[in-house]
Formats: C-alpha cells, sequence, structure tokens
C-alpha cells in the first residue's frame, strides 16, 4: 500500500515537470519572436529614394537621343566653333614657332661645321649680322656650271639685276639673287692646296713645252676656279658651295643650296632656276607672296615622266627597280627648270641632308625627299611656259608668266643668243619690279 502512493507521487511529479518544460519552451519562443521583430525593422518608405517624374522624363529624353536643353543647341554650338577656331589658330601659331626654331638650328648647325672645317661660309661672302637677322622674301639661286660664263653674261644683261640695282634689290624688295657654283677639285681649300702646287710646275712646263701649259692647268681644275674668283670679284654675285661640280652630282649640288642659302638667309622662300631660263623677277615674288601664310608648300610645274631603265639614255634612272615594273612613271614633281620651296622644307633639307637618299635626276630627288611628309604641292603652269610665242601670247593677254624655255632642250635652246629676245618679248618690264610690293 505504501508502495502505491508512492508511485502516484511520482507519477504526478513527472506530469507537472512535462507541463512547466512546455510551458517554458513556448514562453522563450514567444520572447525570441519578440526579440527578432524589434532589432530586424524594415525601413520605413520614406527612408528609399524613388525616381520622380522629372527624372523620368530626363531617363525617357536620354534613351530617346534628344539633349534636354534644345533651346540653346544652337548656341552651344557656336561656341564650340569659336573654341575650334581659336584652338586651331593656336596649333598654327605654335606650328610658325616651331619651324622658326629648326630654321635656327640648322642655321647654327651649318655655321658650327663650316667653323669646324676652317671655312666661315659667310666670311666670302660678305654677309653680316644685320643681313642674317633680316627677314627676305626670296632667295633665287641661279644652278651655272665653270663652261656656262656666256649663259651668265646673258642673264645679267636681261632678268637679273645688276651692281646698285642688285644691292636695291635686296634692300628695299628683300630678294636675294646669286649664281651657285661649287668647285672644280675637291673643297675650296683642296683646289687652294692644288693650285699653289701647280703654279710653280706652270712657270717651268710654260718655259720648256708651252704647248702643254693649258692642258696641265686645266687637269688641276686651278685655272677653272681662279676664273671664277676673278667673275665674282667682278659681279659679286655668286654663291660658292663646298661641293665638286659634275652633272652626276646635281643633286647632291641641290641639297648643299638649299641648305647653305637657309643657313646665310632667313628667307619665306628658296628657289632653285637653271640658267638657260627666263624669269620675271617680280611675278615671281608676287606669285609666291600668296602662299605665304602655309607652312610647307612645295611650287613648280607638276609631272610624272617614264622610269628609264635602258642604260646609255638621257635622264637613266639605275635605282628604277625601286619603282615597280618596267614602264612605271615617278610620283609628281616639280620639273627641274624652277621650282620653289618654303623655309621649313628647306630647313628640313639641311637637318637631314645627310640621310636623305638622291637619285640619278636632281628634281626626282628633291621631290622623293617630300613624300610622306605634310608637303603641299601647288602645281603653277606660269612657272614652266614655253617661249615667244606662247610667253608673248600669255604677257599680252595680261597672263605674265614666271618662267619661260623651250621643252625640246629642258631650257632656252641656245639661250645666251636667245634670252634677249625672249626677255624683250616676255619680259615684265623694269618698272614693274620696282613698283611691286610683295
Amino acid at each position: 500500500m505504501a508502495w502505491k502512493s508512492r508511485g502516484v507521487e511520482s507519477t504526478q511529479k513527472s506530469v507537472v515537470t512535462r507541463k512547466l518544460t512546455l510551458l517554458l519552451c513556448v514562453g522563450c519562443f514567444c520572447a525570441g519572436m519578440l526579440f527578432t521583430d524589434r532589432m530586424w525593422t524594415v525601413p520605413e518608405a520614406k527612408d528609399i529614394l524613388r525616381p520622380t517624374e522629372t527624372d523620368d522624363a530626363k531617363l525617357k529624353l536620354v534613351s530617346e537621343g534628344c539633349n534636354p536643353n534644345t533651346k540653346d543647341g544652337r548656341r552651344e554650338s557656336s561656341d564650340i566653333l569659336g573654341e575650334v577656331s581659336k584652338t586651331h589658330h593656336i596649333v598654327q601659331s605654335l606650328d610658325k614657332t616651331i619651324s622658326n626654331l629648326e630654321m635656327e638650328l640648322a642655321a647654327a648647325r651649318a655655321v658650327q661645321d663650316s667653323l669646324l672645317g676652317g671655312s666661315p661660309i659667310t666670311e666670302d661672302l660678305g654677309i653680316t649680322e644685320s643681313t642674317k637677322k633680316r627677314k627676305y622674301v626670296m632667295v633665287v639661286g641661279i644652278n651655272t656650271a665653270f663652261s656656262s660664263r656666256k649663259r651668265r653674261d646673258s642673264v645679267r644683261a636681261t632678268w637679273m639685276p645688276q651692281g646698285d640695282k642688285r644691292k636695291k634689290l635686296e634692300e628695299e624688295k628683300g630678294i636675294i639673287v646669286r649664281f651657285v657654283i661649287g668647285h672644280r677639285k675637291g673643297s675650296k681649300e683642296e683646289t687652294e692646296k692644288t693650285t699653289t702646287t701647280f703654279k710653280k710646275h706652270d712657270i717651268l712646263i710654260s718655259y720648256f713645252f708651252p704647248e702643254l701649259s693649258p692642258v696641265i692647268s686645266a687637269t688641276s681644275g686651278g685655272i677653272l676656279d681662279r676664273a671664277i674668283e676673278a667673275e665674282d670679284k667682278k659681279h659679286g654675285d655668286f654663291l660658292r658651295l663646298e661641293h665638286v661640280e659634275g652633272y652626276l652630282e646635281l643633286s647632291f649640288k641641290t641639297k648643299i643650296y638649299f641648305a647653305t642659302a637657309v643657313a646665310l638667309w632667313d628667307a619665306d622662300f628658296y628657289v632653285k632656276v637653271d640658267d638657260d631660263v627666263h624669269v620675271n623677277i617680280a611675278t615671281l615674288g608676287a606669285t609666291l607672296a600668296r602662299h605665304r601664310s602655309k607652312a610647307r608648300v612645295y611650287i613648280g610645274c607638276m609631272k610624272s615622266g617614264p622610269v628609264l631603265a635602258q642604260k646609255g639614255v638621257r635622264y637613266h634612272e639605275p635605282e628604277h627597280w625601286k619603282f615597280g615594273e618596267e614602264g612605271n612613271k615617278y610620283f609628281r614633281h616639280a620639273t627641274g627648270q624652277l621650282y620653289a620651296i618654303s623655309k621649313d622644307l628647306a630647313t628640313y633639307i639641311s637637318i637631314n641632308q645627310h640621310v636623305l637618299h638622291r637619285y640619278a635626276n636632281e628634281d626626282v630627288s628633291l621631290g622623293s625627299w617630300f613624300i610622306g611628309l605634310d608637303v603641299e604641292h601647288i602645281d603653277d603652269r606660269r612657272l614652266c611656259c614655253g617661249t615667244p610665242p606662247d610667253c608673248e601670247w600669255k604677257a599680252q593677254a595680261g597672263n605674265i608668266c614666271v618662267a619661260s624655255f623651250d621643252w625640246s632642250c629642258s631650257g632656252i635652246c641656245k639661250s645666251s643668243e636667245r634670252i634677249k629676245e625672249v626677255h624683250r618679248r616676255c619680259g615684265e618690264g623694269e618698272n614693274v619690279l620696282w613698283s611691286t610690293a610683295f
């Protein structure tokens, strides 16, 4: 009996314990739910940024490719064009400044090279500091040879001013005109040494073998150089180059001419012309002056002749294979009788003269030096008129030619005899030169 009563009591205690445990679990669960709800409160709608109607409208306009400021579009376009124009002018100004610096660098290099060589390039030319600082319109270099004395005299008697008039042309009009020639053998110093050596032998040869004296003097080159020096002393219109004369060396002579000219005179343009071509200087200057604002210009009668691969013919091109298949033509370049280049291009030649490739023909060589550069080629047919009646008809029509020559002779045929007639019939007149403002 006692045992049964104890069992009933323990059963009652067990039931009570289970109920308490269940209540405790439910209470903990409720407390946990309450705690979690307070810690993870969802933010109210007012804290969330929502797009407004204005933003939606802007997005819609952008998605349709429209500018919301359509009313100010024209004004903004004009402002942009104005800024582009200003930028263009600034770039042009910087380009010109850089070109001037390059020109001064080239001149300094040329002077340095001449001093290192022991022969200042300005010493024999009467070039003063004031002359080098002055700005000229153009430098005209007349390509000539030792055997062309008659041609030079005919040019002096026609279109090239002489004496005080030539000085007036330089001082008042800013135009330099010179005959361009190198030396017979080697450099000027080598020629002087050779001349001194042969002078001693010439005395003996002239005494014992008078018939051989002219031959020995001619082979030494001294007599030819002395003749040029005497001619220059009389007229003072030569530009002597450190160059060995020869027809196959014309490309090299062209490089030396431009490099020397740009070092001596600060000009807008540098011109090369042959000594058997008639030139109207005032018309040439006025033609070039129209292109003065351009940085890099190459002016002449542009042509594209055939590349001659056959040996033994005139104008044979040893490097014809570089121009493609047989029968191909050269790239466009100015004919060699007369062409002009701006100061920037002359400076470029001066700076890079040691790496510029030379072809057989000097006009082709010059054209090749400008390939790949930002150069404007100007084809002006007034720079290659024919002799009368062609240039005469054009002059009567008011279209005076810059240069006249015969294509069949690559110059005026028998120029020393006929250039006076060409000048009389096609010349612009001396008064035009002095009344023209460049």
